[in-house]
C-alpha cells in the first residue's frame, strides 16, 4: 500500500484513538433555579455555559444551592469553572435543551469528559 493511500487510515486510527482516550472525569446533577440565572453583578445570563458556570460557582463558592443539586469535584476549582464555555462549545447540548436551561426551572445532568484531571468537554442533558 502506498503512503498516500495509507494516510487516511493512519489519520483515522490516530484521531479515533484520541477520541477513545477520553473518559468521564466527573458528573453531576443540578436544578437551575433563579439564583443561577444572574451573575454576581445582577446581570441576566443568556448563554447555557454562563448559567452552568454560575450554578457551579453558586454551589461551590457561595454555598447557594437548590434541592437536587449535587457536589462535583471538577468544578469546585475556579480554574475549571473558567473553562466552562470551551467545554460546552466542545461538547454537546441540544438547542431546545439549551433554551430550557437558560429559562431556568430545569434539571441538568452534566457529564465531564477528559483525561486525568483535565476536562475537555461536557455533555449536557436537560429535563424540564
Amino acid at each position: 500500500m502506498s503512503i498516500l493511500k495509507a494516510l487516511p487510515l493512519v489519520a483515522a486510527l490516530f484521531f479515533g484513538s484520541a477520541a477513545f482516550a477520553q473518559e468521564i472525569v466527573g458528573s453531576y446533577v443540578a436544578y437551575i433555579g433563579q439564583d443561577d440565572l444572574y451573575n454576581s453583578k445582577g446581570d441576566r445570563l443568556t448563554e447555557p455555559w454562563q448559567v452552568l458556570r454560575q450554578d457551579r460557582a453558586n454551589y461551590h463558592r457561595y454555598g447557594i444551592s437548590q434541592r437536587g443539586d449535587e457536589w462535583d469535584s471538577f468544578f469546585g476549582s475556579i480554574e475549571n469553572r473558567g473553562i466552562m464555555e470551551r467545554m460546552v462549545m466542545n461538547g454537546s447540548i441540544d438547542p431546545q435543551a439549551a433554551r430550557n436551561l437558560v429559562r431556568g426551572g430545569a434539571t441538568v445532568f452534566v457529564r465531564i469528559y477528559g483525561r486525568g484531571s483535565r476536562g475537555d468537554y461536557v455533555r449536557v442533558t436537560v429535563v424540564r
